[in-house]
């Protein structure tokens, strides 16, 4: 019975409240694509932007672990309005996976220091950087294409959108988090 109270307190309903928000607002943006070749633009990364600055990190990996698992069994949640088991072990692959180490990786940064826009900034680009690199050479292998050809395919047409979501979720997102935090966790 201890152990259950201790659960119920660290996890309250405010808190669940506010994840299954968070996941529903990355299972909205997320289906919204431009098709750029194998992998498309789509709002993704900025719903686990969103995710990461005003959660942190073990919420926003709660988030977008929801969030695959929501697409897995069918839900198109996924870029194009699609899902499935299928989407998950296709040539896009690995930047769902990349994705846990995203969030996992940038909220760190977001946990130890929350108040400093600047090192917020550093754990999005490691982050998206880390997600990269394994949905990269998860494409490479899944397409047999070389790492420099997977790059050019599954990185570049993808640097300058990522690098505008992240300058505006560290702009807003730490005034979004205090306005949820605010209305939400009121005493």
């Amino acid at each position: 019975m201890k152990r259950e109270q201790k659960i119920s307190k660290k996890i309250s309903t405010s808190t669940m409240a506010v994840v299954a928000l968070m996941t529903a607002v990355l299972c909205v943006l997320a289906p919204f694509s431009i098709p750029v070749g194998p992998i498309p633009v789509s709002l993704a990364t900025l719903g686990l932007y969103l995710a990461v600055i005003i959660l942190g990190g073990k919420k926003a990996t709660i988030v977008c672990l929801m969030y695959l698992l929501i697409g897995f069994v069918g839900l198109p949640v996924f870029s194009g309005f699609s899902g499935g088991p299928a989407k998950l072990v296709g040539p896009t692959g690995g930047y769902f996976l990349g994705y846990l180490l995203l969030t996992m990786i940038a909220g760190w940064f977001v946990d130890k220091l929350p108040r400093k826009r600047g090192m917020c900034l550093l754990g999005l680009v490691i982050g998206t950087a880390a997600c990269y690199t394994v949905g990269t050479v998860w494409l490479a292998v899944q397409m047999e294409l070389d790492f420099g050809a997977a790059l050019m395919v599954g990185v570049v047409p993808f640097l300058v959108g990522d690098a505008m979501k992240i300058f505006v979720v560290v702009w807003c997102g730490p005034k979004i988090r205090e306005q949820i935090f605010k209305a939400t966790y009121r005493k």
